[in-house]
């Protein structure tokens, strides 16, 4: 991800088990526009098998993902219709 793109959303799912990062990412894409950009915050190793399994399936794009220390980061693009 570049510098240069920033997340218009935050989901902090930290201290989360899933499936509940996956379930909260799910409310929170859908009350998103397409196009935005949503970082995702969570401390469960799952999401990095569950999270771009979400996107791929539902056809959103995921930009980046990053593991830093116990929190797993992700940036997701909200598919443009």
């Amino acid at each position: 991800m570049s510098d240069a793109t920033e997340a218009q959303h935050l989901l902090d799912a930290t201290g989360l088990v899933c499936p509940e990062p996956v379930m909260l990412l799910h409310g929170k894409v859908r009350d998103m526009a397409p196009g935005e950009v949503l970082e995702v915050r969570a401390t469960d190793p799952s999401t990095e098998r569950d999270i771009p399994r979400f996107c791929q399936f539902l056809g959103h794009r995921l930009l980046d993902q990053r593991h830093d220390g116990e929190v797993y980061r992700y940036w997701i693009e909200k598919k443009k219709s």
